[in-house]
């Protein structure tokens, strides 16, 4: 399999699971039958420290040696770390650079591509409609867009919840051979449906799991279509403004605002390693095009995993989560729980992230890379996780994993 055919079907993940998903890089594909992650949090223990451990020096430099081994392993060229808890103090650490050419170090304030944490805000301004009343979850897609396979069938819920069994279109032998043509491309929504809807369904709607970005570009569609206002316009402003995000942005070209982290990739035709900092993200669109930041990025993992933009009863609808084949994780709508840890991380040639909260100790971690290059098959941004979590929360470790 080609590096980008095997990126592409992977690209804006989810689950730390897989991609996640595949994995989590969730992305892309199912798992097994494994239990959901609690939707719930467990309560506190007695223990202040079970949870989360002390940011001391003597931690600080535990994480700085786990990180720099897997950098050494991965060859992951930078990488930004952050972790912040109440009482616990906090880390937050650049390693390497940000621009192999000039040997420019990261930093904090870089903007970086964000992947598919990308589905979180577009998740998110599906559900403000559905609390403001103007669509419900289990609304069938074709009332609002026509065309769709067993579109009378699929709601917005099993869009959202990676259960609408629609083709991953980022998949389709058609689409990776014209993006491996011109990373350049201009997608449509409409031409990204199309490579979709031209393979069979790959089962019932609601029967099983499967990480899709498909499911994605139809809730971006159908937002526009309630709405009447273009994808990146209200998530800036139902989503961005009220959250009070100032440095995240939905881009509608290849444009990333200064300063910013070069990204480099190795998922292209030859498999050789290029920069493509530049790469129109419109094949992801609102799967996987925005960018943002480390503090926009800490800011926003709580307000996703508390809910504060939604109504009680929504968030805990979005929470209700799926079973993704990977022990201790679940997929909810548009947002996932992997051994505690909700949010979702993100995967674009060229950049990784993830973004996270434990709400046991209110603790947040994100981790931000300039690379996508995968490493013996894992995400790197998962290797990143799993090293830091074993240190700060032994209890609550965000695991590796090999994806299909």
């Amino acid at each position: 399999m080609k590096p980008t055919r095997k990126r592409l079907r992977r690209a804006c993940v989810a689950a730390a699971a897989a991609g996640l998903l595949f994995a989590p890089a969730v992305a892309g594909s199912a798992y097994g039958a494994a239990p959901a992650a609690p939707a719930v949090p467990a309560a506190p223990s007695p223990d202040p420290d079970a949870e989360f451990v002390r940011l001391t020096p003597a931690v600080a430099a535990e994480l700085d040696a786990a990180v720099r081994k897997v950098m050494d392993e991965t060859g992951v060229p930078g990488v930004t770390v952050g972790l912040w808890a109440p009482g616990k103090g906090s880390y937050v650490k650049t390693f390497g650079v940000a621009d192999k050419a000039t040997g420019a170090p990261m930093a904090t304030g870089l903007h970086v591509r964000i992947g598919s944490e990308t589905k979180t805000f577009t998740v998110t301004a599906l559900l403000r409609l559905v609390d403001r009343k103007e669509i419900g979850l289990d609304d069938p897609v074709a009332t609002y867009i026509t065309g769709v396979p067993n579109g009378d069938h699929i709601t917005l819920r099993q869009l959202a919840g990676m259960r609408s069994g629609l083709f991953n279109y980022s998949g389709d032998a058609d689409f990776i051979k014209r993006f491996e043509a011109d990373p350049n491309a201009l997608f449509t929504p409409r031409q990204l449906l199309d490579y979709s809807f031209k393979h069979p369904a790959q089962f019932a709607p609601g029967a099983e799991f499967d990480y899709s970005n498909t499911n994605l570009i139809l809730l971006g569609l159908v937002i526009e279509k309630v709405t009447g206002r273009p994808l990146h316009e209200v998530i800036e402003q139902d989503v961005l403004k009220p959250a009070g995000l100032h440095r995240t942005l939905f881009p509608t070209g290849a444009e990333i605002p200064a300063p910013y982290a070069q990204g480099y990739t190795n998922q292209t035709a030859s498999g050789k390693t290029v920069n493509s900092t530049h790469w129109d993200p419109s094949w992801a669109w609102a799967a996987g095009a925005m960018i943002s930041d480390l503090q926009d990025l800490r800011s926003w993992a709580r307000t996703l995993a508390t809910g504060t933009l939604l109504t009680p009863a929504t968030q805990a609808q979005r929470l209700k989560t799926t079973p993704i084949g990977v022990p201790g994780a679940g997929y909810g709508l548009g947002i996932f729980n992997v051994q505690g840890w909700i949010g979702h991380n993100g995967s674009l040639p060229g950049y990784e992230t993830l973004t996270v909260y434990l709400p046991q100790a209110r603790a947040t971690m994100v981790i931000l890379l300039n690379t996508d290059a995968l490493h013996d098959g894992q995400e790197p941004s998962t290797l990143f996780g799993e090293a830091v979590t074993a240190i700060v929360s032994p209890d609550h470790v965000y695991p590796g994993h090999k994806p299909h």
